[in-house]
């Protein structure tokens, strides 16, 4: 199965917060409104920031903001952030040694074209499209239908 770790999902969801509150945050206001545990909340803020993702503010207004517009923060720069290079296999991430059989390996031909497209979709879905900046709109109540009865 394909995943992301659980850290990155959190990570993604403690973003999405900032995005939608415009401004800065506590770690602690963070974990409260997301339901992530503040001591992970605080370990992923760090790596966040040192990626530049985020930035730090410190004093009594402190907290974390974004670096950049939500528009300009893609998915995949947060998933390489925490995870490291977007590769389906360890053959396809860029550097990687050969993995002893590559030179008759008739798979790895086929993987990294699918590695691409994983990375360009990711690259393409900004940190905007996942926190829209307002919440979706509630339905309009109706009015209750009476069936078989006549109103008066």
């Amino acid at each position: 199965m394909i995943r992301m770790s659980k850290l990155t999902d959190y990570a993604i969801v403690l973003l999405a917060h900032l995005a939608r509150s415009g401004g800065t945050m506590t770690a602690q206001d963070l974990a409260s409104r997301s339901k992530v545990p503040l001591p992970t909340v605080s370990k992923l803020c760090k790596e966040l920031s040192k990626a530049g993702i985020v930035v730090s503010h410190r004093g009594r207004h402190g907290g974390y903001g974004l670096a950049r517009p939500a528009e300009q923060i893609s998915v995949a720069q947060i998933v390489e952030a925490l995870e490291g290079p977007i590769a389906l296999t360890e053959c396809a991430q860029p550097g990687t040694q050969s993995c002893g059989i590559e030179a008759t390996c008739l798979a790895k031909a086929s993987w990294d074209p699918v590695s691409r497209a994983i990375h360009g979709a990711l690259q393409n879905l900004p940190l905007s499209a996942i926190a829209p900046s307002r919440a979706p709109a509630e339905p309009a109540e109706s009015a209750p239908i009476t069936i078989g009865a006549h109103a008066s």
